[in-house]
């Protein structure tokens, strides 16, 4: 079913509605997002980061976690994401986890760097050798770690994804 402009552009509302409403209340950051299935929505969510004292709980994590506990299931097929911003790196990794079939945001990351929400050193992060990056990372234990690897390739009854 191909949904006409209004109804994206009604989806997009309450994504930055919600937006106002958790900035309003002090929720976290000025970010919305909504989860819609069958032009319904299924989820929303707003940033609760400084709330919940949860760096995770940005409005499209929110919102991912709610449709997916509703769908009963780790996957959000043939859903479509209506989010007031442009995803961070890690709600844009969540979302490719799971698998919606479209993304719309309404502002981008240039904006939200112009009220200080930069993830721009994010980016960079990701591209520099692990001893070079602002917080050291370091390998331990791999021949460990990957004994449980081998183990899960080795497994007959897991859950792909």
């Amino acid at each position: 079913m191909k949904l006409k402009k209004d109804n994206h552009e009604h989806f997009m509302q309450r994504a930055i509605a919600l937006a106002e409403e958790g900035m309003n209340s002090n929720a976290g950051g000025p970010f919305g997002c909504v989860v819609v299935k069958d032009n319904k929505i299924i989820a929303e969510g707003y940033n609760r980061v400084t709330s919940t004292n949860d760096p995770t709980a940005h409005a499209e994590i929110v919102a991912i976690r709610r449709a997916c506990e509703k769908l009963n299931s780790f996957q959000l097929e043939d859903c479509i994401i209506y989010t007031s911003c442009e995803p961070c790196p890690m709600c844009f990794g969540a979302i490719y986890w799971a698998r919606p079939k479209m993304v719309y945001f309404a502002c981008d990351k240039k904006d939200a760097a112009n009220i200080q929400f930069d993830d721009q050193f994010i980016y960079e992060e990701l591209d520099k050798e692990f001893v070079d990056r602002e917080i050291p990372f370091a390998r331990l234990l791999r021949k460990d770690a990957v004994k449980v690897f081998e183990k899960w390739a080795g497994k007959n009854d897991k859950t792909e994804y």
